[in-house]
């Protein structure tokens, strides 16, 4: 049956309270009407407001509130409806949340999960279009996961609940409507795996969240070029699964890495650099690398279609980068045919995006 993202989480939350009275969730619109974005709607009604419940606007106490309950043995899901507000928060992050285990000789666990979303679009803009994962990544003591499908965010989740460590789900809001074929009695994928979404012998797409399904589309307009490109999706950014990796871009010998954040001391330099400290003799070209420039995001829609790397732009690019011999206007014509934009604006997510991923 297909289900929707949203569906998928709302599901992994329902479950992760039953089977465990210490899971809660709270978070800004957690218990209202919106149920942020749907992803917690009925909880409330179903598990008591003392479970899943409104906060003030004070996320930093309010963190420091979700590390006690957790080192008390609670399993708390703090949720910013936007990645942006953790920032208020940096403190008890960084220098509480992320360091209590180490600090305490492991005499505290720290079950604790901080879901972030990713705004794009609407006129996010400067404040509210921020993808950390690159600024968490930094810091010892924080797992960083980052779903690109339905099916990432339900099992991705369950598993962020259940780990006795402090863990930053970093949700994109263009995914909360793709769709995908949900069997529970699937193989459920190791935590920290990566997932190659497409295999290829041609050419390696590396990416997380929302750019993995821009790297299938990618994938698909270049098979009609009798071009196969392996797509991976990483789904855990740390730790990240190198074997994987290394093992996709040493069968194809060319390496295209699509961040969803800065292009500058962010996820694209430190696995860049792995795959050159390892395969450097093997590696045919050097890697291509696309992100976000190193500049705020514009809250005007016409100058943030040019602040995100599209993919006529990236066909092109990899056309030139790797000597590929498609003719790139039938690329573009071909990627506009397949996945034609079905909202109305470029700056809103393509709601007819559908599994299987």
């Amino acid at each position: 049956m297909q289900q929707t993202y949203i569906n998928l989480l709302n599901l992994a939350f329902e479950e992760s309270l039953k089977h465990d009275s210490k899971v809660m969730l709270f978070g800004l619109g957690v218990g209202d009407v919106g149920a942020v974005f749907g992803s917690t709607a009925n909880l409330q009604s179903k598990f008591g407001s003392e479970r899943i419940f409104e906060i003030p606007l004070s996320e930093n106490a309010v963190s420091g509130m979700a590390l006690g309950l957790a080192m008390q043995g609670f399993r708390p899901v703090m949720m910013h409806q936007r990645a942006d507000f953790s920032f208020t928060s940096a403190e008890q992050i960084i220098n509480q949340i992320a360091k209590t285990s180490y600090m305490s000789g492991d005499a505290y666990k720290v079950p604790l999960v901080i879901r972030m979303i990713v705004g794009r679009g609407w006129g996010q803009g400067p404040t509210h279009a921020q993808s950390p994962h690159a600024i968490f990544s930094h810091v010892p003591g924080l797992q960083v996961v980052a779903p690109a499908t339905p099916l990432d965010g339900y099992y991705l989740m369950k598993q962020s609940i259940a780990s006795d460590n402090p863990v930053i789900f970093i949700e994109h809001r263009w995914l909360h409507q793709t769709m995908e074929t949900f069997n529970q009695n699937e193989r459920v994928p190791n935590f920290t795996d990566a997932k190659i979404m497409k295999s290829g012998t041609d050419l390696t797409l590396i990416s997380l969240s929302y750019g993995v399904i821009e790297c299938i589309k990618i994938a698909a307009v270049l098979s009609e070029f009798n071009l196969t490109t392996e797509v991976v999706n990483l789904r855990s950014i740390q730790p990240w699964d190198k074997r994987t990796v290394l093992e996709s871009v040493g069968k194809t010998q060319k390496a295209v890495l699509l961040d969803t954040g800065h292009l500058e001391f962010g996820l694209t330099g430190e696995v860049s650099s792995t795959i050159y400290s390892e395969l450097f003799g093997v590696l045919s070209n050097p890697i291509l690398r696309f992100g976000l420039p190193m500049e705020p995001t514009p809250s005007s829609a016409a100058l943030a279609i040019d602040h995100y790397p599209t993919i006529e732009k990236m066909l092109g690019e990899i056309k030139s980068h790797f000597g590929f011999k498609y003719d790139l206007r039938k690329a573009i014509t071909v990627f506009h045919e397949k996945f034609p934009y079905k909202s109305k604006h470029k700056d809103q997510p393509d709601v007819g995006v559908v599994g299987p991923f």
